[in-house]
């Protein structure tokens, strides 16, 4: 028996909606960064140039001609599409209460997936865990979707988390700078936030999306655990009571605003989801507010 998509028809509907509000390219303030001049349809005039042989004469100033009888092309400056990237944490963290956070992170990266190619941008999506697994490229226009929820639930979690190694994958299968969003839920033993500065260091804008189940932030269990960790197997003996539940929530939350303080002070994104939250609700509510285009 077939699995159900990902996602549904009627939620995909939904979604169609969401390019009315994100009317930008994904890529933010990178575009505005990398300006190009060409004779043609543009967003802002920048000057004339004399006309030769071989140009398109849609682009001819004919009022200019009519006055002075020499043909003169308009020049615009445009902001060119800029690389989409997404990079979906795929290692044995993401498979802890039950593989949630991983079956949300997936639902997610399908849903800005579907929204970038209904805006014909052009998406490439990477699995990691501590290295840069194969590449999803979607393109084309959201007849092509269907293949992207294929290869997304293909993809197999598991294995432990290295931001450096992936991040050194990262640079040197992609010289050009673009748009990285990352979803995860950014736990690494030996952290993330450096690796992800060298990433914006690199020149490239970062939207940050971290990914935690509610049990995460604020564990439900007390008395005398025995804790096991989702990628080395490694167990931890521990007392827990309510005096510790607050102060393991009170760390979260310092990690969380560390990681989304990294992002900001670089120029990128953030948005901290638990996956108690609807898809819906994320995507039409607090990715909208990231943007800052509500």
């Amino acid at each position: 028996m077939a699995s159900p998509p990902l996602l549904e028809r009627e939620f995909l509907e939904k979604l169609e909606r969401l390019t009315i509000h994100w009317h930008k390219s994904f890529a933010g303030l990178v575009g505005g960064h990398n300006m190009s001049r060409f004779a043609g349809a543009g967003q802002e005039f920048l000057d004339h140039r004399t006309f030769h042989d071989g140009d398109d004469l849609r682009a001819v100033n004919w009022r200019a001609y009519l006055r002075l009888e020499k043909l003169f092309l308009k020049m615009f400056q445009v902001e060119p599409r800029v690389p989409v990237r997404l990079l979906l944490d795929s290692s044995g963290s993401m498979t802890a209460h039950g593989g949630r956070k991983f079956d949300y992170a997936r639902k997610l990266a399908a849903a800005l997936c579907y929204v970038g190619l209904v805006r014909l941008d052009s998406i490439a999506i990477h699995g990691f865990s501590n290295r840069l697994e194969r590449r999803i490229f979607s393109t084309g226009g959201r007849h092509r979707f269907p293949g992207v929820m294929d290869a997304l639930a293909s993809f197999q979690p598991g294995g432990p988390t290295s931001y450096q190694a992936v991040v050194r994958d990262f640079i040197g299968a992609y010289s050009q700078r673009g748009l990285v969003i990352v979803i995860s839920d950014f736990l690494d033993d030996n952290g993330c936030e450096q690796a992800l500065q060298y990433l914006a260091d690199f020149g490239h804008e970062l939207m940050l999306l971290q990914i935690w189940a509610e049990e995460d932030r604020t564990p439900p269990w007390t008395g005398e655990l025995e804790l096991r960790d989702a990628e080395t197997g490694a167990a931890l003996k521990l007392d827990f009571d309510e005096a510790a539940r607050a102060q393991y929530t009170r760390a979260f939350d310092e990690y969380a605003f560390g990681v989304e303080t990294m992002a900001m002070r670089s120029g990128g994104r953030y948005a901290g989801i638990a996956t108690s939250q609807s898809l819906e609700s994320v995507l039409f509510g607090e990715l909208i507010r990231v943007q800052g285009i509500a």
